[in-house]
């Protein structure tokens, strides 16, 4: 199956590239990598507030990794020109989750974003490295962001 067909058949339409909110571009080509800029979790189209560990469990916070992974597919398209099968690899993903200081779950959150990623594009190509740290605060509030890096042919 393709990439587009694992999204078809989990139900998952891609959004369009999300207008920056600062000084940067959604992505960053250079040679065969592709650079996805950070992405929040949003929920019904606004940021999805909350602190791990705080106003939110675990769970949450997955499900909210897997939405971030799902703005990070629909800009990553875009990086492909509409074709997700020119992706050969997801190569790193690095993902910060607003949190308290003794909130010690930050990889299982992260498990959202992985874990659809590996859904969608397959072990071969959706295995990725990863970073996952708890942070202070992230911008609006936002439970979680998320960035990741592509080769692509």
């Amino acid at each position: 199956m393709t990439p587009q067909q694992r999204l078809q058949a989990l139900g998952i339409a891609l959004p369009p590239v999300a207008v920056p909110a600062a000084a940067y571009v959604p992505f960053v080509q250079t040679g065969s990598l592709v650079f996805v800029s950070g992405h929040i979790a949003r929920q019904d189209g606004k940021p999805w507030v909350g602190q791990l560990g705080l106003t939110m469990t675990t769970a949450e916070g997955q499900g909210a990794a897997r939405a971030v992974a799902v703005d990070l597919l629909g800009t990553l398209n875009a990086a492909v020109g509409g074709d997700l099968g020119r992706v050969r690899r997801i190569v790193k993903v690095l993902s910060l989750v607003n949190s308290t200081p003794t909130f010690t779950e930050h990889h299982l959150v992260t498990n959202g974003c992985s874990e659809l990623l590996r859904d969608v594009f397959g072990p071969e190509v959706g295995a990725h490295a990863r970073s996952a740290f708890g942070v202070a605060q992230l911008p609006m509030g936002a439970c979680v962001e998320i960035e990741l890096i592509a080769e692509v042919a």
